[in-house]
């Protein structure tokens, strides 16, 4: 009886372990949904987007892709917020917001609203 006990015990133990890894779920810190990228376009005064609502997942990989005639810097009202600065040109932001909710990406310099992630 005690032998049959350990036995059933061992296994038990030995399906909790092999459940741990599952390679269908994604690693502490990844995420399997596919990165979105949004363009913004900064010239002069003028921003594209202007205050659009753009759809997020939760974790899911962001790309600001800001295309600017001058240097700057975008302010992402998250928790924790986070500053990014751009050089003139191209430049690539990454970004990954982990909480549902709106967060808005804005210029402070140019006192606008760039666009609303709705992180869901």
């Amino acid at each position: 009886m005690r032998r049959a006990l350990a036995v059933l015990t061992l296994l038990a133990c030995s399906s909790t372990l092999v459940a741990c890894g599952d390679t269908d779920t994604p690693e502490a810190g990844g995420s399997d949904q596919p990165t979105k990228t949004i363009d913004i376009t900064i010239e002069g005064d003028s921003v594209t987007p202007n205050g659009d609502r753009v759809d997020v997942g939760v974790g899911q990989p962001i790309e600001l892709v800001v295309k600017a005639d001058a240097s700057g810097e975008i302010h992402v009202h998250s928790s924790p917020e986070k500053e990014f600065a751009y050089d003139a040109g191209t430049t690539t932001l990454p970004l990954t917001i982990d909480r549902p909710g709106i967060v808005e990406v804005e210029s402070h310099a140019l006192d606008k609203t760039i666009v609303q992630l709705e992180v869901s």
